[in-house]
């Protein structure tokens, strides 16, 4: 289809009305933006109450009422006006701006495309005044209380192009309820109410940040969140970040807030995943709150149409300050850490009322466990347990009261024996011993000292079961001590960056092994990537590669394994690359092939080894994909397994 051909006019004045409708096409694209440009200035002007009515998704009807400053009677007509504010008057307020609008346009936009009713009052009026349709109709006496409730009605009405672009009622109400949720987390101090087609919908009271992102988010970002307050400088970070282990598919739990103004920043967004890099599956997207308070100065907020995009002065101080205080709260997720153990497996969760216990095994991969079959399955538990490494419980070891422990809890102090020399002369497993050296204390032990509790069996050579204060935790002993290795392996590398010499293994026979012209050149052409990584991988021939020396953390795996990996990616990747961009993905390869496997039998004192490692390794709470290393089971979701108290 041809393009129409241009009219030829000559170059003329557009009549304002056009030139406001112009500016709606970018300020009105739909009724959420309406609800924004409204709620923003019902909050700069002092507002701690606002009251959102909407109709037909907003599309017949928007009304919002707030508490604030109120309009004299006199700068009505001028609230309608194009460009007419009083939010800033100089360049300079325009450089420095310290409110949510400031442009002057909205209102004006507004009522270009809609009928507009605006009602107002200060607080020294005898009684509220109103302006109707455009800065040229007439200010008259109205009722109302203190504040201003701007009414806009028939979005579109003169403009019925623009209105077939909408979507269904129901779509355009859930992005007008969008917007009124982002406004309402960044102010938890202003209460705000939301209805649709007169039907309360939400209804937030003022509150703390906590109970206001709680509200809004769900229990389930409450329950596995990590607080923020960090600064530097004229940098202010707070709020709240997600815990890997609750990431989602999408990246509709994402809120960052600039002076209270919600953004979609690439500087930001990158710099808070770049945080959770090493903590996150690449597909995976983090949940957080986050607000960024700085001098109004150091940020233009003038540089889009929605203000939704913003630029910094020095986006890379801002971007290096935001990665680094959000990899700091993610690094608290050790098993000490307070609020960062993981959700636990409530009595509700474990099995719903009325469902017999055999049915809880069924799952996609288990065929479900009928009734004839439990005693078989009882007894393989049995033979099961009957491998397991010798038991922790010392002869005449005893059990507290559970009437007055509020449950079933054994004494630690029978556990000093496995933390003093004389635990070495416990019966050595099978394969190569875990690189977690057993710790000696001689003072008297408690459960405050080990959250993660002291193992009691292996479950299928895969879970290490532990008992806590608490009740049993679930070990995924190959995720965790992933985990511990990643975190090693990344720590030496730091430290030879400033300057220490890695600990490396020289093998006291060369591993060799047959390579193609691609690996032996890589291996060659990258010799101090390779050193650098801790790996001495020389070339013996044309088709043979000899791997000289190992990281001392990578001794116990497979040599020509891990070779083969670092010489894929240095050749994928390049050198600088792999140390740079590509490291904790390089990194976390390693760590994995490194890892105790599933069906190694581990010893008590093995298994109290990693536990204890768990609790000192930052981020311990997952792996470097993000899977939870360990989960809680209660007391009281033991309990009604069995029945107990029922």
């Amino acid at each position: 289809m041809n393009a129409p051909a241009p009219t030829h006019r000559p170059i003329q004045q557009l009549p304002d009305q056009l030139i406001s409708q112009i500016a709606a096409g970018e300020v009105v694209e739909r009724p959420s933006a309406v609800v924004k440009e409204l709620l923003e200035n019902a909050l700069d002007a002092g507002a701690t109450q606002i009251t959102v009515r909407l109709e037909e998704g907003g599309v017949k009807r928007i009304a919002i009422t707030d508490n604030g400053r109120g309009i004299a009677p006199e700068q009505l007509p001028l609230a309608l006006a194009r460009h007419a504010t009083s939010k800033i008057a100089s360049l300079h307020d325009l450089e420095n701006v310290g409110t949510l609008g400031f442009r002057g346009e909205a209102l004006a936009s507004i009522a270009s495309v809609a009928a507009v009713r605006i009602t107002s009052r200060t607080p020294d009026a005898a009684h509220a005044w109103e302006i109707v349709g455009s800065h040229e109709g007439t200010v008259a006496p109205s009722s109302g209380a203190c504040g201003t409730t701007i009414d806009v009605q028939d979005l579109y009405f003169n403009t019925p192009a623009r209105r077939k672009f909408l979507k269904s009622e129901q779509t355009e109400y859930g992005h007008c309820a969008e917007v009124v949720r982002r406004i309402a987390l960044a102010r938890p101090d202003v209460s705000f109410s939301l209805s649709h087609n007169g039907r309360t919908i939400d209804h937030w009271n003022v509150s703390e940040a906590a109970k206001r992102s709680a509200h809004i988010l769900g229990s389930d970002f409450a329950e596995a969140r990590l607080a923020l307050d960090e600064s530097a400088g004229p940098l202010h970070l707070h709020g709240y970040v997600g815990l890997p282990t609750a990431s989602k598919a999408r990246a509709d739990g994402q809120f960052f807030y600039v002076n209270g103004r919600f953004v979609r920043d690439k500087v930001l967004v990158h710099a808070v995943r770049a945080a959770y890099q090493d903590v996150l599956h690449g597909d995976r997207f983090p949940s957080y709150v986050l607000s960024l308070d700085l001098d109004p100065a150091l940020v233009d907020v003038n540089v889009h149409p929605s203000k939704i995009e913003v630029r910094f002065r020095d986006s890379r101080a801002v971007h290096q300050f935001v990665f680094h205080a959000v990899q700091r709260t993610l690094a608290q997720t050790s098993a000490t850490a307070h609020g960062s153990v993981p959700a636990p497996v409530t009595a509700a969760e474990v099995r719903p009322s009325g469902t017999p216990l055999w049915q809880l095994s069924e799952s996609p991969s288990r065929p479900q466990m009928r009734p004839h079959e439990q005693t078989s399955f009882g007894s393989q538990l049995s033979t099961q347990l009957s491998t397991f490494s010798p038991s922790p419980y010392p002869a005449g070891s005893r059990w507290d009261d559970p009437s007055t422990s509020g449950g079933v809890a054994q004494r630690t102090e029978a556990y000093g024996a496995l933390f003093r020399s004389d635990a070495a002369t416990t019966s050595a497993p099978t394969g190569a011993p875990l690189e977690v050296p057993l710790s000696a204390s001689d003072r008297p032990l408690s459960n405050d000292d080990f959250p993660l509790g002291f193992a009691l069996a292996q479950l299928h050579g895969i879970y290490i079961l532990a008992q806590n204060t608490r009740g049993l935790v679930l070990v995924d002993m190959h995720a965790a001590h992933e985990r511990i290795l990643y975190e090693q392996i990344k720590n030496a590398l730091d430290a030879q960056a400033q300057g220490q010499e890695m600990q490396v293994q020289s093998m006291l026979i060369p591993v060799t092994f047959y390579a193609d012209a691609v690996e032996v050149a890589t291996a060659t052409e990258h010799q101090d990537t390779l050193k650098t990584l801790g790996f001495d991988i020389a070339a013996l021939s044309p088709t043979t590669l000899a791997v000289r020396s190992v990281p001392t953390l990578l001794k116990n795996a497979d040599a020509q394994t891990l070779a083969r990996d670092v010489l894929r990616d240095v050749r994928e990747y390049g050198g600088s690359r792999v140390l740079i961009e590509r490291r904790n993905e390089l990194l976390g390869t390693l760590a994995c092939h490194t890892a105790v496997r599933a069906n190694r039998i581990l010893a008590v004192p093995e298994m109290n080894a990693l536990l204890r490692q768990m609790e000192s390794t930052e981020r311990a709470d997952q792996c470097n994909h993000g899977r939870p290393t360990w989960v809680q089971l209660e007391i009281a979701a033991l309990d009604k397994l069995f029945l107990r108290g029922q």
